[in-house]
């Protein structure tokens, strides 16, 4: 770690070891029980592929099983089938060709060929945003949280969600991508630094991981998940990270990578940086759970990176997080329509494929799902002004966003969808 912040990070993990009781001998058992857990799941996962990742219909949300429902739950991610129709997420795709074409100043990467686009508020963002089917989904996405009776919900209505306002891509076949490799959005050091956000993790720490719940609201409301103010770090509580398809796009054509076992990957990522290895990183024998031993003595929070003034992470990769055996686990999405929804937990490890195979452009629509919150309603009351002056929203790089064909209030497919960008519905 880097020098500046060595000696903060060392007593962070001091202050982590005292604060919970018997902590070197719980954590110690935890983490020999997550590492064979791990290894269990790494043998099914590696056989199914993308069969593993649950897919429901948008029209089925309300009578799933119990079981289907805690399915989604365990694997963190679900594919959304027919949340728009497919027509209508292509009109969405050739719009925003069209508005990339007459305005040639946007901002986005990588250079000379742009296709991740540093934009907010087109015509197709609003709409797609204000879809009463998106909006919908995301509700019930957010009801999946439950009230674990640790602290007040005052201010919080899982039914009602609200907008918050990000970019898109448009991937062309054929081109490399490693702008995002596995790696975990929503706070980095703050899951250990921030105390309200290390509560969410409190069954873990207490070597209780079994216990560990992502879904618990509570910890969720207050955690401070921007601590440095890094630009493009999320200052609100997303359930869950999402994206709108606007085109076909199947395994191996640039499309999303997850990690499929959001308690599993929190459980040994959050105790990682609490034991070091004892044999070099590329032995054979550095899986095995002897080879390991409780260290605090050492500064780093691997996968935790320095940047932009703050921190950016968790990035595991396979020499930092080694029993996530990310080659073998990271997996493809099932293949998606036009018109369909991808959604992962704000835990999971996701990334995107490095390899884009297909023939047509893979054209996403960032668009999460946020409930009504007293921390998230305050975000969108900042993120109105930015809308309504033509400004990138507050958790991101600041910008002119006045372009021509971008959206207006009226563009709004939905009362509710102008709720949740804090319009008044009269507009």
């Amino acid at each position: 770690m880097a020098a500046p912040y060595a000696e903060h990070f060392l007593d962070l993990k001091r202050q982590i070891a005292e604060t919970y009781p018997d902590f070197e001998a719980r954590a110690t058992q935890a983490w020999g029980d997550i590492i064979n857990e791990l290894d269990k799941m790494v043998a099914t996962v590696s056989t199914q592929g993308s069969d593993y990742i649950p897919q429901v219909k948008f029209s089925e949300l309300s009578s799933l099983s119990l079981e289907k429902v805690e399915e989604i739950r365990r694997i963190g991610t679900v594919v959304i089938k027919d949340v728009v129709d497919d027509a209508e997420a292509r009109s969405w795709q050739d719009s925003l060709k069209e508005f990339v074409k007459v305005n040639p100043d946007i901002r986005g990467f990588p250079a000379g060929d742009m296709q991740f686009f540093e934009l907010y508020w087109t015509k197709p963002q609003v709409q797609a945003r204000s879809h009463p089917n998106l909006l919908a989904a995301s509700a019930w996405l957010n009801k999946l949280y439950r009230d674990n009776g640790n602290g007040s919900l005052d201010g919080v209505d899982l039914s009602t969600p609200l907008t918050y306002a990000d970019r898109f891509r448009i991937r062309h076949p054929g081109v490399q991508w490693d702008a995002h490799p596995p790696h975990i959005d929503g706070g980095a050091i703050e899951r250990w630094e921030d105390t309200a956000f290390r509560t969410c993790f409190d069954d873990i720490l207490t070597g209780q991981w079994r216990k560990h719940d992502p879904y618990a609201l509570s910890g969720r409301l207050n955690a401070r998940s921007s601590l440095y103010r890094r630009p493009n770090q999320a200052t609100v509580f997303r359930t869950f990270q999402g994206w709108l398809a606007m085109s076909e796009t199947e395994p191996h054509q640039g499309t999303l990578k997850v990690f499929p076992n959001v308690v599993l990957s929190n459980a040994y990522i959050i105790l990682r940086p609490f034991f070091r290895p004892l044999v070099p990183i590329d032995s054979k024998d550095i899986l095995d759970v002897k080879n390991w031993a409780y260290d605090i003595s050492y500064a780093d929070f691997p996968g935790i990176l320095p940047r932009d003034g703050g921190f950016t992470g968790p990035r595991p990769t396979p020499e930092t997080h080694p029993h996530l055996m990310l080659e073998k686990t990271m997996t493809s999405v099932p293949k998606v329509m036009p018109g369909d929804a991808v959604f992962w937990h704000c835990d999971v490890v996701h990334s995107v494929e490095l390899e884009h195979t297909g023939k047509e452009d893979s054209a996403v629509m960032y668009i999460p799902a946020m409930p009504t919150t007293p921390m998230n309603k305050a975000y969108v009351e900042k993120q109105k002004e930015s809308f309504l002056q033509g400004v990138s929203p507050p958790d991101f790089p600041k910008s002119p966003q006045k372009f021509a064909g971008n959206g207006e209030p009226v563009d709004f497919l939905s009362p509710i969808g102008l709720h949740a960008m804090g319009l008044p519905i009269s507009v």
